[in-house]
């Protein structure tokens, strides 16, 4: 079903069909192993690399509060990029503004001295001199729009991102962002990105069917929830399967899994091939985001790209994991 390439939303740039995610690079992944994953990912056609500011700190700790580490992901990513200068171009490089990046009133959320000063430290430690995607990690409720697209529009003028998107934002959100956008006679948000898996789809409702109705492209974050959806009752003794989403989500959701697994194996795919490819057969999806911890864990998920599930398999799934009903409103009106 999936092609390697395809284009991201309504743009003229073309991204493969699996987005690699790096927030386990630093505090999982060493900075050699997350080379040579980069180096991995690139060789077998994978060109589009999400990262953001604030990935680096221990992921147990406050995710917006201030911690030394924050940035080391984008360090790492940079020290790829300046051992062979080359790579630059082979890659669309992703990655997003929001997070508190410092101590202080302004090194947080939105506004147009956030933006500038957070792009330009991200483009230090990348060691680039232009981001091909720059996103905005969460909603900023105090921030005008009109200010942030002026913000936006600067960084695009002086050659520093290239387009812009939008993650964790909600549908209206979206809409009224990209009107401001339209307003100002920009091009707007090409991508979104939010989660999204068999056991979360509640972005079905609105945030899927305004991206396909804006031109927008839509890239899901934990496609498989946190590991519940990759064969965690096979590793029931890994340490990754008794800690956070993973083992919430195991214990609500158990019964649920168990049916998960028993479909994979009469289907003869691993769980996580099926998870991404569950997602690659949905409309409007650009490209999963695998957040690969080694090697072995990227060239699992690009099995995912060679998987069709027919119609059959993808009525069991959606058996197992009903969605929330279709789009709004008619999910729960008439």
């Amino acid at each position: 079903m999936s092609t390697r390439h395809t284009h991201l939303g309504r743009s003229g740039l073309q991204v493969s069909r699996l987005a690699l995610g790096t927030m386990n690079f630093g505090p999982l992944t060493d900075e050699a192993t997350a080379h040579t994953i980069l180096d991995a990912a690139v060789s077998s056609g994978i060109n589009l690399i999400d990262t953001a500011d604030v990935y680096g700190a221990d992921a147990n700790r406050q995710v917006y509060g201030h911690e030394p580490e924050k940035g080391r992901t984008e360090e790492i990513i940079g020290t790829w990029l300046a051992k062979t200068p080359a790579r630059r171009d082979q890659v669309v490089l992703a990655t997003k503004v929001y997070g508190a990046m410092g101590s202080g009133v302004n090194d947080i959320r939105l506004s147009a001295r956030h933006i500038r000063r957070a792009c330009d430290e991200s483009l230090r430690r990348l060691q680039t001199d232009h981001l091909d995607l720059y996103l905005l990690h969460h909603v900023d409720r105090s921030t005008p729009w009109e200010e942030i697209w002026e913000a936006l529009s600067l960084l695009r003028q002086q050659g520093k991102v290239l387009y812009f998107g939008t993650s964790n934002h909600a549908g209206w959100h979206i809409v009224r962002g990209q009107a401001v956008a339209e307003r100002r006679g920009m091009l707007g948000f090409v991508v979104e990105q939010s989660i999204y898996s068999l056991m979360q789809r509640s972005v079905e409702l609105e945030v899927l069917p305004a991206c396909r109705d804006l031109g927008i492209g839509f890239l899901p974050y934990s496609p498989l929830y946190g590991g519940l959806l990759g064969g965690i009752l096979r590793k029931q003794h890994a340490a990754r399967s008794k800690e956070g989403r993973a083992a919430t989500g195991l214990r609500s959701s158990r019964e649920q899994i168990e049916r998960y697994e028993k479909a994979c194996d009469d289907f003869g795919e691993h769980p996580a091939v099926v998870a991404l490819a569950w997602l690659l057969h949905q409309p409007g999806v650009t490209a999963p985001i695998v957040g690969a911890r080694t090697v072995e864990h990227l060239a699992l998920a690009e099995r995912a790209l060679d998987v069709t599930l027919d119609s059959g398999q993808l009525a069991l799934l959606d058996a197992v994991f009903p969605g929330p009903g279709g789009p709004a409103p008619e999910a729960y009106a008439w």
